[in-house]
């Protein structure tokens, strides 16, 4: 967990690709494919360090939980995101009991193939839509940033942002992880990071 103090101004590239990214996260009309010389826009399976198999698995691990925790709490104000990289499972979003954030953590470690849950549901009132919009942007910001940095290949490193606090997941080496977290420390609007790295050699 890093506290974000230090906030370095975005550059003009780093505006424009995460406007890009931005747009297309939102659907809006007008969105492009974007093309970066050396550096590939979306993950590829080919360079993923998760196997394929693991890859499905995150999925339905995600899909799963989310469905379950549909079912069992729908129209009880209940907002919850599940993310899953390599059955490292992350739950965010906001949750109106105690009761209902052990139960989604319950639902989720269940879950086959799960090998950890990180359960950082807030037990409070869910967040709204602009809430919702600046995480969405603060996440588009932090890959474009990564992108810019060219330090590590960036579909090595997943984020989630929950209420500006940004959440690192992935596959990565010491050098690697310590990086992105600093990148994502000093992007403006990030109120802290969360490592949930899984480190290799």
């Amino acid at each position: 967990m890093i506290l974000g103090t230090t906030l370095r101004p975005p550059s003009p590239f780093s505006i424009f690709i995460a406007a890009a990214i931005f747009a297309c996260a939102l659907g809006l009309s007008g969105c492009i494919p974007l093309a970066i010389t050396g550096v590939a826009a979306t993950a590829s399976v080919a360079t993923d360090r998760r196997s394929t198999g693991a890859q499905l698995d995150d999925e339905l691990i995600e899909d799963k939980t989310a469905v379950q925790v549909l079912e069992r709490f729908k129209g009880n104000d209940v907002h919850v995101n599940v993310t899953s990289y390599n059955g490292n499972v992350l739950l965010t979003g906001e949750v109106p009991f105690e009761s209902v954030k052990t139960e989604i953590g319950e639902i989720a470690g269940r879950m086959a193939k799960a090998r950890s849950v990180q359960n950082d549901l807030l037990v409070g009132a869910a967040t709204g839509l602009g809430s919702r919009s600046n995480d969405t942007l603060i996440t588009s910001k932090v890959k474009a940033r990564f992108v810019e940095s060219n330090q590590f290949q960036i579909n090595h490193v997943k984020v989630v942002t929950e209420r500006g606090i940004v959440y690192l997941l992935g596959i990565v080496r010491p050098v690697e992880g310590n990086a992105a977290a600093e990148i994502a420390r000093t992007t403006s609007g990030v109120q802290r990071v969360v490592k949930v790295f899984e480190y290799i050699n």
